[in-house]
């Protein structure tokens, strides 16, 4: 009980060091410093296989499942890494819908840092009562397949035409409850016009993105519990992974700026992973496999950027 009120604790600091110090002002996010927060968080969930190991050689948590110390940093990381590997799938989204509600960058920061809030709740709540909320609603990973294949070819066919925010659902049903802002409004999430109170569409994207990870989840947590049912294990590796997706995005989100032909590796991407949910029932798609269909399709869209000429300029 100790270990788990101690690593939530270091959680809640960190989160609170993140917006309140280091983030205190909204701003973009470069390559550079994502580049340099996704290795700290790295380097942090390494050195915490440290802890898991001293933990579970003295008794320091409840070991259930009887793991010998060397066994239980080899599922930690093991979970952790999948983990990352399935939060790449995720950032892809997230870069969709920034994009489609056209957030500015400098506030995407702080809509993610809420979604990692909601993200912790969520997971926390799935990995408690895991395996009868995923029977329950097993289902919905055929649903969110075929919704990850149809965005796919939205994307291939008008990923250069603009989209209105109010197209969305998910818009016309936050309208029921609050009125909503077609425009940014600085960093507020609600805002008052009038004696009226307004969402904006930072809000409307963040309840996507809540969402986006709530379904997401449902296809990491049993990746994670086929490894181990140690819910301390299960939880850490989770949490830190997910603490790392937001520098990782502005990591990876960079590479759409830089290389126009990326939107055609994200295409792919996200038809591998909607494929990948609707058959994860009768086939299992090995994570090196998944991370290799990333990899390969990041690589292909930077040399097709760097090596095939605009068509325009000819």
């Amino acid at each position: 009980m100790i270990l788990w009120i101690v690593f939530i604790a270091i959680v809640i600091i960190a989160l609170i060091l993140d917006l309140g110090v280091f983030n205190r002002k909204p701003h973009e996010i470069k390559t550079k410093e994502a580049a340099i927060w996704t290795a700290v968080w790295v380097t942090c969930a390494l050195l915490f296989s440290g802890v898991i190991y001293l933990s579970f050689g003295n008794n320091w948590i409840a070991n259930p499942t009887g793991l010998t110390p060397s066994n239980a940093v080899l599922k930690f990381v093991t979970g952790y890494l999948i983990e990352l590997s399935l939060s790449v799938d995720n950032i892809f989204i997230i870069a969709l819908i920034f994009s489609s509600f056209a957030i500015p960058k400098k506030y995407q920061h702080e809509v993610l840092f809420y979604g990692v809030l909601g993200a912790i709740v969520f997971r926390a709540v799935m990995i408690v009562f895991g395996v009868a909320l995923i029977t329950e609603f097993s289902w919905m990973i055929y649903v969110f397949g075929v919704f990850l294949i149809l965005t796919a070819l939205k994307l291939l066919f008008s990923h250069n035409k603009e989209k209105d925010p109010r197209d969305f659902k998910i818009y016309h049903w936050i309208s029921r409850v609050y009125p909503v802002t077609t425009t940014v409004e600085g960093d507020k999430f609600f805002i008052r016009k009038n004696g009226v109170k307004y969402a904006t569409p930072l809000f409307v994207a963040l309840i996507i993105i809540e969402l986006t990870d709530v379904f997401f989840a449902i296809d990491s947590i049993p990746a994670i519990l086929a490894i181990t049912a140690d819910p301390f294990i299960v939880f850490s590796s989770n949490i830190l992974a997910i603490m790392g997706l937001r520098s990782m995005y502005f990591l990876v989100v960079g590479m759409l700026d830089k290389f126009k032909y990326i939107n055609y590796s994200l295409v792919v991407i996200l038809a591998f992973v909607g494929i990948k949910m609707i058959i994860s029932h009768q086939v299992e798609i090995p994570e090196w496999l998944s991370l290799g269909v990333i990899v390969f399709s990041l690589a292909a869209g930077m040399l097709a950027s760097r090596w095939i000429k605009d068509p325009e300029i000819q």
